[in-house]
């Protein structure tokens, strides 16, 4: 890597979007976010949806920025969370405006689901329960809106979608595939015995590409209005976490488990092949596909969605907070007070309106319902929360123990939560174990290695990993006071 080689990658967020610049250069890479953009549901008779055209607008605007530098962009990708989805017919860019995740009309899914059972699914697909799967969502168009499934020919995941509508191939990548709970991980391809079961239609569903693969090159028009010519598109790790896992700094093969911390905590391991036990569909663990064919051995934690929920709420009230504010009025509050299970149903929804009293009252009621003080003041609620999140951790580290015979030493955290010191020092101290932060652009980092892997700049997922520890700080945490943790694991455990 003599020259300079550069990159376009587009991150798409529950919150916020993002177009970055990443170069290549002496075996070290750099990042500058070229353009960010708002992301959220939009509320619109009754329903919460994704505001697609309003993202794609964004995109492009980035990618004139990207075009004005006048750089030979080698390529380009896009990358998103799960599960949400496009439909489309022909030439038509969407039938309908996507579904968010924590829309309500799955509720109830599973149960819906008739003679199907959970361990036929777990065994089909290795994917944790939430009704915010596309099993639940797809199935839910078939029983609401079947006129919609029967019309379209094919449906894309959201960074999928983003891929064609800028020049890609109609594909869906096996990493975003998998988290649909309708991928199995085993054959790398479609459950198609459990769409048959299921009664979906096998015809929407696109061919399922690797992760690293070449789907084609950004629309004429697209190169015209921004500049930036014949770029190609990859299809990288198109959910956002697959890509972060490839861009954890970790030097060996073993005794370390990740957690990509932000909006979601996604805590696991890697995993040469699947894990489809009846243990691990009782303990609700997932198998997502990463990078080269690898397996995420992970868990979905609710995680700093409940303090951005508190956050909105004490918006709204007048209090406008940031995280730095949040973490310094924590730390002014006592330790291990009050504790939640934050995989508690009321902590996954919206907190709702200002009058309702938000995420802070869901949060009162559960304390008030398990005895426990109830956190008056900004700085005790979000310290709960942090510390209810930690504690959660350890649990969820002694499980994946359980489930792989492997032992973790230490905890790679990467991902916007990195900032967050006091959640840091929590996660090391509640777990016993040595926590590693850093890349914070883990996910924009490991979309552009993975696209400089397609190109054949970088030689391997390894090298890609050196060169993220070489070229961003890292930060270390060790654990303290273990009694005083010990003893808050034990009410924690006894939590409902």
């Amino acid at each position: 890597m003599s020259t300079h080689s550069h990159y376009l990658a587009i991150d798409l967020g529950a919150e916020s979007g993002r177009v970055m610049l990443g170069t290549l250069w002496e075996g070290r890479l750099t990042l500058e976010e070229i353009h960010r953009f708002s992301n959220g549901a939009v509320v619109i008779k009754g329903s919460r949806r994704w505001d697609l055209l309003h993202l794609y607008a964004e995109i492009v605007e980035g990618l004139r920025k990207a075009g004005a530098r006048d750089l030979p962009i080698r390529s380009l990708s896009s990358d998103s969370w799960g599960v949400d989805y496009a439909l489309m017919k022909g030439s038509e860019p969407f039938l309908t405006t996507p579904y968010q995740y924590r829309d309500e009309r799955t509720d109830g899914s599973y149960e819906r689901l008739g003679d199907v059972t959970r361990e036929e699914i777990y065994a089909a697909t290795g994917i944790q329960f939430m009704t915010i799967n596309t099993l639940c969502q797809l199935h839910t168009d078939l029983l609401m809106r079947p006129e919609i499934l029967k019309f379209a020919d094919r449906f894309l995941l959201i960074g999928d979608t983003v891929n064609y509508l800028l020049g890609g191939d109609p594909v869906a990548e096996a990493s975003l595939a998998s988290t649909t709970q309708l991928f199995d991980p085993a054959k790398m391809d479609w459950a198609r015995p459990l769409l048959a079961r299921l009664g979906l239609p096998e015809s929407i569903f696109p061919k399922v590409v690797p992760s690293g693969t070449v789907i084609g090159t950004l629309t004429p028009e697209l190169q015209s209005e921004t500049r930036l010519g014949a770029v190609k598109v990859v299809a990288t790790c198109s959910h956002d976490t697959g890509a972060a896992v490839a861009a954890v700094p970790a030097t060996d093969e073993s005794g370390w488990a990740y957690l990509s911390s932000g909006t979601w905590s996604l805590l696991g391991v890697e995993s040469p092949t699947p894990v489809l036990t009846e243990e691990a569909r009782k303990l609700n663990f997932t198998n997502e596909v990463g990078y080269g064919g690898t397996v995420r051995l992970l868990k979905n934690i609710a995680g700093l969605w409940i303090l951005q929920e508190c956050m909105r709420f004490w918006r709204e009230s007048g209090h406008d907070h940031t995280y730095t504010d949040l973490v310094n009025l924590a730390l002014e509050a006592p330790a291990l007070v009050s504790l939640i299970n934050p995989g508690d149903a009321r902590f996954l929804r919206s907190g709702g309106t200002t009058a309702s009293g938000g995420m802070p009252a869901h949060i009162a009621e559960y304390c008030r319902e398990t005895s426990q003080p109830v956190p008056e003041t900004v700085g005790a609620i979000a310290r709960c929360i942090l510390e209810s999140l930690s504690l959660l951790y350890r649990q969820s580290l002694g499980e994946l123990e359980q489930l792989t015979g492997q032992t973790i030493t230490r905890l790679h955290i990467v991902g916007g939560g990195t900032r967050n010191d006091l959640l840091n020092q929590c996660a090391a101290s509640a777990t016993g174990r040595r926590v590693i932060t850093g890349p914070v652009e883990a996910t924009a980092a490991g979309n552009i290695l993975i696209q400089a892997i397609a190109g054949g700049s970088v030689a391997s997922l390894t090298e890609a990993r050196a060169i993220v520890a070489r070229s961003f700080p890292q930060n270390t945490y060790e654990p303290q006071e273990p009694s005083v943790w010990e003893a808050a694991y034990a009410r924690f455990t006894a939590l409902p």
